[in-house]
């Protein structure tokens, strides 16, 4: 990322936060400017070190990303619209926002609309993001770059993706999170104490997410391995990928996300 280039953030929740940890560790010159009305301790000491300019007043930026919630948009474009140009860069970090209304309430025509989930905030994440066809690479290689601190990062993808990618992945941190406490509370109805159980639970979603990540494995090939013909492995599966069980509640959530992500769409429009 050039160096003569300004970066305006617009919010500084834990998606933002996490992005300017990651623009900062990489030595990025600064200082960054960053609208938030209730920044948070970290926030506070880099604006004190001079590292970040903590709500300074408008001037066009070459960089603005857009980290707030999207129920927030009509009102914050008002105030980002004031930091961008028609050369701005413009990416969103936005749920439902689609490019063509960043592209109205921005001011500029290029414009980035992207999907993190909250491993991001450690680095950890995916994100895909969708471009209009008429974006430059120089655009989509510097939108890779701020992408970057949160973890992986896919794209460009056809924007009408862009609702299933929400709903699987933006989404998806909360289905394994419900996952360690559902089975948590599974273990303490069989008798076991609750914070054995939740340990349990834990270290085994934990554990379970790395053997994924590192044997290269497909995660059918990984649960066939540990499934033993008429084993309990095998008594939980017949329950769990039943009638009604965990592939087609699945199925039912992620399509219930990906509407509730249109359904965002209209409302911000």
């Amino acid at each position: 990322m050039a160096g003569a280039q300004t970066l305006t953030l617009i919010g500084a929740g834990r998606m933002g936060t996490a992005l300017l940890r990651g623009w900062l560790a990489s030595g990025l010159p600064g200082p960054i400017r960053v609208l938030e009305p209730q920044p948070g301790d970290e926030l506070k000491a880099w604006a004190t070190s001079g590292r970040v300019r903590l709500n300074p007043d408008p001037q066009p930026s070459a960089l603005l990303v857009m980290a707030v919630k999207p129920q927030q948009f009509t009102a914050s474009s008002e105030v980002a619209r004031l930091f961008a140009g028609p050369e701005t860069l413009a990416v969103s970090i936005m749920a439902g926002v689609k490019l063509a209304q960043l592209s109205r309430g921005l001011g500029t025509a290029r414009v980035i609309r992207a999907m993190p989930n909250t491993p991001g905030a450690i680095g950890r994440g995916v994100t895909a993001f969708a471009a209009p066809e008429e974006m430059d690479a120089a655009g989509i290689a510097e939108a890779r770059r701020l992408l970057a601190p949160l973890g992986e990062v896919h794209g460009p993808v056809d924007e009408a993706l862009m609702p299933a990618v929400t709903a699987l992945s933006g989404s998806g941190p909360a289905y394994l999170f419900l996952l360690a406490e559902t089975m948590a509370a599974a273990g303490e109805a069989e008798g076991l104490p609750r914070e054995l159980a939740e340990a349990l639970a834990r270290r085994t979603v934990e554990g379970a997410a790395a053997l994924l990540a590192q044997s290269g494995e497909a995660p059918d090939a990984l649960r066939r391995a540990v499934t033993s013909p008429g084993g309990t492995t095998q008594a939980a599966l017949d329950i769990l990928m039943g009638t009604g069980g965990m592939p087609d509640l699945l199925k039912e959530a992620i399509r219930a996300a990906a509407s509730r992500d249109r359904q965002l769409s209209k409302e911000a429009g």
